[in-house]
């Protein structure tokens, strides 16, 4: 059997910033010490899962790479297989350097403990990484790579969210969620937009003075869309959701302020602010916009495959594994 090949994305360790506090500064204030030490912990849990899978890799019938997420400036060829280590951020940044041919697997290195959220809850936020969408921990990262190796596993296509600017096509596909809004966040956005089939007359325009637009999937349904007052979507939906942020009108929260972007359908958003801003799965990718632009969003990109949590989904066919 041929050697797979696999490039490992890892998070940054910089991520985790403990080191820019002095020494000094632990004992004037026993919190911060409290804080740092946290940090530190952080950052060794994270350094350990990474030496923990490369120890693993080893052992397998695979040739593997690890670059940091930071250094990945081209799009993703040649591999079997992308582990990310790290959290849905690595995972999310992966994603944009990734087609529909290569799956990815995401390891989450520093779960969030509850036992220690509990203790820590008077002093800090506790909370480690979530990993919404990384199938495999340090505990099951074995039996993972060799389901996957075996072929006992397969990934699930999930789906991703075009975006046109002025009829161009931008070059990243969102995972997550598209934010459009102007760069001022006291600054009131104005836009309108509609909903259209191919080659069918769009819907009555929307048109609207609020903080902005933002449109998710459904990977991306249970992060900013939830806390913002949307709901979660099934993770292999391929709907888009939207909902205008604090929207100046009546009875703001009432449709068509919030809905869904059917399969058949896009998104057509007409920008009416002089500034304005796409930011593509969070702020590190940002597209400027200005007064007349017209952008286009809809599920017609290419799926990404990810093998993902077995609580995610509901069935699977006979005879593969879900990775748990």
């Amino acid at each position: 059997m041929a050697r797979r090949r696999l490039l490992l994305l890892l998070k940054p360790f910089d991520m985790l910033p403990s080191r820019q506090f002095d020494d000094s500064s632990h004992f004037r204030n026993p919190k911060l010490s409290q804080v740092i030490k946290y940090l530190d912990s952080r950052s060794l849990v994270h350094m350990e899962a990474i030496n923990f899978c490369q120890n693993i890799l080893r052992k397998k019938h695979v040739d593997w790479e690890a670059v940091y997420r930071f250094n990945l400036c081209r799009p993703i060829r040649d591999v079997d297989l992308v582990v990310t280590i790290g959290g849905d951020g690595t995972l999310l940044q992966a994603s944009h350097f990734m087609d529909d041919s290569i799956p990815v697997l995401g390891v989450n290195s520093d779960p969030t403990q509850a036992e220690e959220v509990e203790d820590c809850n008077k002093e800090f936020d506790a909370t480690r990484s979530t990993g919404y969408l990384c199938a495999a921990t340090v505990k099951n990262f074995e039996q993972i790579i060799d389901d996957i190796l075996e072929n006992h596993a397969r990934p699930s296509e999930v789906s991703r969210m075009s975006i046109t600017h002025n009829s161009k096509q931008l070059p990243t596909y969102a995972l997550n969620d598209v934010l459009i809004c102007h760069p001022c966040p006291a600054t009131v956005s104005r836009f309108s937009f509609s909903k259209k089939k191919e080659d069918q007359s769009s819907s009555s325009m929307v048109h609207c003075r609020s903080s902005g637009l933002r449109v998710s999937t459904a990977a991306g349904s249970t992060a900013a869309m939830l806390s913002s007052g949307g709901f979660a979507m099934p993770i292999l939906s391929r709907d888009l959701q939207y909902i205008v942020r604090e929207p100046i009108s009546p009875g703001a929260y009432n449709s068509p302020m919030h809905g869904t972007v059917k399969p058949e359908e896009l998104m057509e958003i007409a920008w009416y602010c002089n500034e304005g801003l796409i930011y593509i799965d969070g702020s590190h990718i940002i597209h400027s916009v200005q007064h007349g632009d017209i952008i286009e969003l809809s599920c017609k990109a290419p799926k990404l495959k990810i093998f993902l949590p077995s609580h995610l989904i509901s069935s699977k066919p006979a005879g593969m594994t879900v990775v748990a």
